[in-house]
């Protein structure tokens, strides 16, 4: 059968994806998360989840979510504003805001919303935002529908970022000066290092801008009740805007702005994502909230310390490697196609570690994307070590 004009585009726009090695396609899972997965009947060893902790199976958010089920329905029915904002949302952020020693939080659907909405309601066409080269995809995307002026510094430059900061200075017109905002990720999703945190915010400070932190993926693993690098590195209370997610170390689903009061009515009164989206489900409210009671308390801590442990194992066989400073372990391979067959001997060898290739990072930059969790055992650990030398793979 001929394909009409429209068919054809889309078959020719795959095709060209399929001949560069970035066409992407969903796999199904059999089962829940976890370090052993099933696809099409076969179990896999899992490294390749945000599921740090492994808390999406643990007995404590299950039952939460349960009883809130029960309680709430499996639906907020509405947006916030409207007739959404039920008692689990409110609990969870009064828990956030404790958790991040903050004044007040909101919860968001995802962190991709809380980034495109909260970036939304602090800047104009006239305003800047200045960002790590490295940071998320929807930071740029939220620069793109906020029109502000977007400027870029090389990956942890303090150099650079002082001199584009010392160019904001130089927009002033008289008395108006636009507002300046610097966004960084505290750990680095692909590469897995971390911001110069107390760097950052004495800069910002000195020119009198503000500062975004993303800690999504330090969430868990930082500071003494784990709520992430900026609590590690005694800033918390001089960071303007903390975004997290509860879908990675805490094992629920869906995102937060943590910060001042004022800064909270803003985003309830402007922030579009938020406005016009509806409420996250009471379920994934209630497992979040128990899931920051388990990791700022004693199990917490038993958990992120086994996590740092199996991050020194796996280092063991890993020589060539740098010293894992997050749960985020990039096996840099290069080419896209390079990357994928290392991927498919993995999956052959029973490992689960999908490539990662542009545009989820740079071209020629193709990586495995190794994560390790708190619920691998030495023996998976000793396993995979031994698959990737066997493979000369990061060895």
């Amino acid at each position: 059968m001929r394909m009409n004009p429209f068919e054809q585009d889309l078959s020719a726009r795959l095709a060209e994806l399929s001949s560069a090695g970035l066409r992407r396609k969903l796999t199904p899972l059999e089962g829940g998360q976890g370090t052993h997965i099933q696809i099409e009947g076969r179990s896999y060893l899992n490294f390749s989840s945000n599921d740090y902790l492994g808390l999406a199976q643990h007995p404590a958010l299950k039952a939460a979510a349960i009883r809130a089920i029960e309680q709430f329905g499996t639906g907020s029915g509405a947006s916030r504003l409207i007739c959404g904002s039920v008692s689990p949302h409110t609990t969870l952020e009064a828990r956030l805001a404790q958790f991040k020693g903050t004044e007040a939080s909101l919860s968001f659907t995802t962190g991709y919303a809380a980034t495109l909405g909260t970036i939304g309601a602090l800047l104009e066409k006239d305003d800047i935002l200045i960002v790590d080269k490295l940071v998320h995809a929807c930071v740029i995307d939220a620069a793109r529908l906020c029109g502000a002026r977007l400027r870029v510094f090389k990956h942890n430059d303090l150099e650079d970022l002082a001199d584009i900061l010392k160019w904001a200075d130089a927009q002033a017109v008289g008395e108006k000066r636009p507002r300046v905002l610097v966004v960084s990720e505290s750990v680095f999703s692909m590469d897995g290092d971390v911001a110069p945190l107390k760097e950052l915010v004495e800069l910002k400070d000195r020119h009198g801008a503000w500062l975004m932190v993303d800690e999504a993926h330090a969430t868990g693993l930082f500071g003494i009740r784990r709520s992430g690098l900026a609590e590690a590195t005694g800033v918390s209370g001089r960071i303007e805007i903390q975004m997290g997610t509860l879908g990675k170390a805490l094992g629920s689903s869906g995102g937060y702005i943590a910060g001042s009061k004022s800064l909270i009515d803003l985003l309830v009164n402007k922030a579009r994502s938020f406005i016009f989206s509806t409420a996250p489900v009471p379920a994934a409210a209630a497992a979040a909230t128990a899931a920051i009671e388990l990791v700022s308390g004693p199990e917490g801590e038993k958990l992120a310390g086994q996590l740092w442990s199996n991050l020194e194992s796996l280092a063991g066989y890993l020589p060539q490697q740098a010293k894992p400073t997050s749960a985020i372990v990039p096996i840099l391979i290069g080419a896209e196609q390079a990357a994928l067959d290392c991927a498919q001997k993995l999956r052959d060898a029973g490992f689960f570690i999908p490539a990662i290739r542009y545009p989820t990072v740079a071209r020629g930059k193709a990586r495995l994307r190794v994560t390790v969790s708190a619920a691998h055992t030495e023996a998976e650990l000793a396993s995979l070590g031994q698959a990737l030398l066997a493979g000369k793979v990061g060895a």
